[in-house]
């Protein structure tokens, strides 16, 4: 998930139209049909699948759904003064964000709807904070992902788990400037039982992740055995990594070091949590 700040702007401004206010008690909520064309459903019967879903999501958390998705009936005008009724529901914050988490998240509006629905307030600052805690996630995930990769792909070449370390450590350390795996953990007051990709800011975590992204073709395209060759070939494209970054003024080993990952994900379940309890519809 990424947005560039007009784009969000745009996405905000498109989601906070549509939001009702419950006078008497204060409740925002939204209905169905307008929810629908900015998450970018044409078509209402595809929609009202993806609100199933979140409704069992709801049930499934032992959350009352009436608490939060509400069927409603309203009546739309047609032509020559003639007018029919169609199904619609209104949605609290927290039915929003359910929906959101059950739809397609490689449309950039249900991305962005996912965080626009999870945090209690509309100010853009907040989104921002979110939607870049979230990508730093996401980026650190596929660096887990590329990793657990790396080591399948060696170890059926010959290399074991310690020699995986050994690779990584040494690509550590032709991407940091010098500085071992342990070094720049000491720099970053990182325990020893911690990852250090867990502190790294987002920047840093692609740029591992791209040259370990290409160790991965390369060991597979060359064919390559052995510890050796296959170190040899990280510690370069680790370096590549460096150079270009260094083209643009940025020492991986000069950033400061980013709140721990695990603090970060905790703060965002417990956010999407209570949202939850805090919104109800009203009676």
């Amino acid at each position: 998930m990424d947005f560039e700040k007009e784009k969000l702007i745009e996405l905000k401004n498109k989601f906070d139209s549509i939001v009702n206010t419950e006078e008497k008690e204060n409740v925002e909520f939204w209905y169905a049909r307008d929810l629908q064309i900015q998450l970018g459903y044409k078509r209402w019967e595809n929609f009202v699948e993806t609100i199933k879903k979140a409704i069992k999501s709801c049930e499934n958390t032992g959350i009352t759904v009436e608490d939060h998705f509400r069927e409603v009936t309203k009546m739309i005008k047609l032509a020559k003064g003639a007018q029919r009724k169609i199904q619609d529901y209104m949605l609290t914050r927290y039915a929003c964000y359910l929906i959101a988490q059950n739809g397609d998240s490689k449309k950039e509006e249900i991305a962005f709807a996912q965080t626009y629905f999870a945090v209690q307030t509309r100010k853009q600052e907040i989104i921002e904070d979110r939607i870049k805690a979230i990508n730093r996630l996401e980026a650190r995930e596929k660096l887990r992902e590329s990793e657990k990769q790396l080591s399948k792909n060696i170890y059926e070449r010959g290399v074991d788990d310690l020699g995986f370390a050994r690779i990584r450590s040494k690509g550590d350390t032709a991407l940091f400037g010098g500085l071992n795996t342990m070094q720049m953990k000491a720099k970053y007051g990182v325990k020893e039982n911690r990852p250090l990709a867990d502190f790294l800011p987002t920047l840093t975590i692609a740029a591992k992740n791209l040259a370990t992204e290409m160790t991965n073709y390369n060991v597979t395209e060359k064919d390559m055995y052995g510890e050796d060759s296959i170190t040899e070939e990280h510690v370069d494209n680790n370096l590549s990594v460096r150079k270009m970054l260094n083209k643009r003024g940025i020492k991986p080993e000069n950033l400061k070091p980013a709140e721990d990952l695990k603090k970060v994900e905790r703060k965002i379940k417990t956010e999407s949590k209570k949202i939850a309890s805090d919104n109800k519809l009203p009676v």
